[in-house]
C-alpha cells in the first residue's frame, strides 16, 4: 500500500514525466527546425548530428538522407529515405534522396523500380521522374529517359537541374 505521501510523490513523479515527454518533443521539433534551416543553408556536416537527434520526425529523417547524400554517405542516405519511405512511400524528399542514392551507386535497376512504385503512387513526384531518368540514362535507355525528363521539365521547369536537361533533349532532337 502506498500511503498518501508516497500517492502524492507518484503524481508529482508522473507529472514531471508526463511535462519531459512534452518538453522533449518540443527539444525533438526544435532540432528538427534547426536541422532543417541548417541543410536549407548548406550546412551539411552541422545539419546531421541535429537531424539524427530529431529523426523521430519523418521530414527531419528524410533531410537526414538527404545531408548525409550531400556528405557523400550514399550507403546510409539509401538506409534513412528505406526508414521514411515505409512509412510514407511518396515522401518528395525521402523518394528524391533515395533516388539519388540508388543511382550515385549504380544500383539502376533497384532505382528504376524504386522510382517507378513512387510514381504509380504519386505522378507528381518530379524528382522520381529525375532519377528514374539518370538511371535510364545510364542504362541506356533513351526513350525512356526523354519521357522522364520531360515528365520531369513539366512538374519542375524552374529546377536546378532544367537548363542541363533542356540542352540534352534538344541535342537529341
Amino acid at each position: 500500500c502506498y500511503s498518501v505521501r508516497e500517492g502524492v510523490s507518484m503524481t508529482r513523479i508522473l507529472g514531471l514525466v508526463i511535462v519531459g515527454t512534452l518538453i522533449g518533443g518540443a527539444v525533438a521539433a526544435q532540432d528538427a527546425a534547426q536541422g532543417l534551416t541548417l541543410y536549407a543553408e548548406g550546412r551539411y556536416a552541422e545539419a546531421e548530428p541535429v537531424l539524427r537527434a530529431a529523426a523521430e520526425d519523418p521530414e527531419a529523417r528524410a533531410h537526414l538522407a538527404a545531408t548525409l547524400l550531400r556528405l557523400e554517405r550514399r550507403a546510409e542516405a539509401e538506409v534513412e529515405a528505406k526508414a521514411v519511405l515505409e512509412a510514407n512511400p511518396v515522401h518528395p524528399v525521402a523518394v528524391a534522396a533515395l533516388g539519388e542514392a540508388l543511382v550515385m551507386q549504380e544500383k539502376l535497376e533497384e532505382a528504376i523500380t524504386r522510382m517507378s512504385s513512387a510514381l504509380e503512387a504519386n505522378k507528381e513526384l518530379a524528382y522520381a521522374y529525375y532519377w528514374r531518368g539518370q538511371a535510364y540514362h545510364r542504362t541506356k535507355q533513351i526513350a525512356r529517359m526523354v519521357d522522364d525528363y520531360q515528365a520531369f521539365l513539366t512538374l519542375q521547369p524552374e529546377a536546378p537541374e532544367a537548363p542541363a536537361l533542356k540542352v540534352l533533349l534538344a541535342s537529341l532532337s
